[in-house]
């Protein structure tokens, strides 16, 4: 999967810059050449949608010669106007399908995410770390919603699967599944994406697993020595002093910190 969004769009958090982010980070890549890499490295089974506003998703399929990562599940669909890339799968889906009302339809796992990120958008005032231990699973996704402009991203807990987020040269926020690409396109300002979090446009990141506890940036140097962007960790000693919302904005579509 690729995912790719204009700062104005996502607002990644500033530590995913690496000190030499800019002109001087000759690695970096603009996102019109980082699509490109993708959809030539995939010609034969990825495809891509572009949105007005700056956003920009691709999926390609475990075709021959796919690496590892490719092996798991992945799925692209989307419901008026809300895009989901999904990776993995969801062990409970059918209970979830009788949950949302979605029996009868056909439905798979990125149709479920869309559903329920919907669901809760418009009329459902429930929590969105609860929402996301609801999902039993090994997964990924990231919603695009074009209504709203809104970002999402999740990830579980487990590790099972991994995601990587990165900034291309224009600061848009990088999204993908396939570290070489995010190696090709962010040069040092990347990291992994922190299992069991959440990442929204406006809410920014948060634990899902610990939603009490404070995210914390740890600096990060590679093999050659070179400082690159953070990698975030749950602060097991930061706790976030306010209570939770439980209004209608406090779900997976919206929520403060």
């Amino acid at each position: 999967m690729l995912a790719i969004f204009r700062k104005t769009l996502a607002h990644p958090p500033e530590e995913l810059h690496s000190p030499v982010h800019g002109a001087s980070d000759k690695a970096s890549k603009h996102p019109h050449e980082i699509l490109h890499d993708f959809l030539s490295s995939h010609s034969s089974t990825a495809f891509s949608a572009s949105f007005v506003r700056g956003a920009a998703m691709a999926f390609a399929g475990a075709g021959a010669g796919a690496p590892c990562s490719f092996l798991h599940q992945r799925l692209f669909c989307s419901v008026d106007d809300v895009y989901c890339v999904f990776v993995g799968r969801l062990d409970n889906l059918s209970s979830l399908i009788r949950q949302y009302g979605l029996c009868g339809k056909s439905s798979d796992e990125a149709i479920l995410v869309i559903e329920a990120y919907r669901t809760l958008r418009d009329r459902g005032p429930y929590p969105a770390d609860q929402v996301l231990k609801d999902l039993a699973g090994d997964f990924a996704f990231v919603i695009y919603d074009n209504r709203t402009g809104s970002v999402f991203v999740a990830l579980s807990a487990d590790a099972q699967i991994s995601l990587y987020w990165g900034i291309a040269s224009d600061d848009s926020v990088v999204i993908s599944d396939d570290l070489e690409v995010i190696k090709r396109g962010c040069g040092k300002s990347f990291a992994p994406f922190p299992a069991g979090c959440m990442f929204h446009s406006e809410g920014g990141l948060k634990s899902f697993e610990r939603p009490m506890n404070k995210m914390k940036a740890v600096p990060r140097v590679d093999s050659e020595g070179a400082m690159c962007g953070a990698v975030f960790k749950v602060d097991s000693c930061g706790k976030i002093t306010s209570m939770p919302r439980v209004g209608s904005a406090a779900n997976w579509s919206s929520w403060e910190q």
